[in-house]
């Protein structure tokens, strides 16, 4: 049989509203809020307007790099692209070959006034592109870089801080204002 000692203890399951450590996931105000360590924490109203503007900037600076990195991987599939364009001139074997395929067409195509005959010929199946040491290691490093201040953000409004909150979403809207038309990946925010 379970007893109590007058109140003193508390049922771990009821702490904080069912929270352990007791911490609630409520919004405050706290002006001397601790970002990222005690070391920051902003003991003046100067000093947490510019925690603001720096989570502002940050915000911002995440979805600058989200749309360069969009910028980046298309350039660099157009760099792949264009080693795969094959130009066929006059009566080949393979251009006959490509000739019966439903999946290719015979073009004309034009460029400075020279006409050539190509074929254009539809994939039919997603291909695996190859690895590039020119491409990958820079596309690993910059993806690395991202999620790092995609979690300093996440962070940031974990410590669930009024302003710092409507920060990230402040600099989200500015970043995107800028520059969202240069990110248009579907999947990625």
């Amino acid at each position: 049989m379970a007893h109590s000692h007058g109140g003193d203890e508390m049922d771990m399951g009821s702490e904080s509203g069912g929270h352990a450590g007791g911490h609630m996931s409520v919004f405050n105000t706290n002006l001397m809020e601790a970002l990222y360590s005690a070391d920051w924490t902003p003991k003046t109203v100067g000093a947490y307007a510019g925690t603001i503007i720096f989570l502002i900037f940050l915000s911002a600076f995440f979805r600058v790099l989200l749309a360069g990195k969009a910028l980046l991987e298309a350039r660099w599939l157009d760099a792949e692209m264009k080693r795969r364009y094959v130009v066929v001139q006059g009566k080949l074997p393979t251009s006959e070959q490509l000739s019966r395929d439903d999946l290719s067409k015979r073009v004309t195509l034009t460029e400075n006034g020279v006409e050539e005959d190509v074929f254009v010929v539809q994939r039919t199946k997603q291909i695996q592109r190859p690895f590039r040491l020119s491409v990958d290691p820079l596309r690993a490093a910059l993806d690395t870089f991202i999620t790092g201040v995609g979690y300093l953000l996440m962070l940031a409004v974990m410590t669930v801080n009024v302003g710092y909150f409507f920060a990230v979403l402040g600099g989200t809207f500015l970043g995107t204002l800028l520059v969202g038309r240069f990110h248009s990946a579907p999947g990625e925010h």
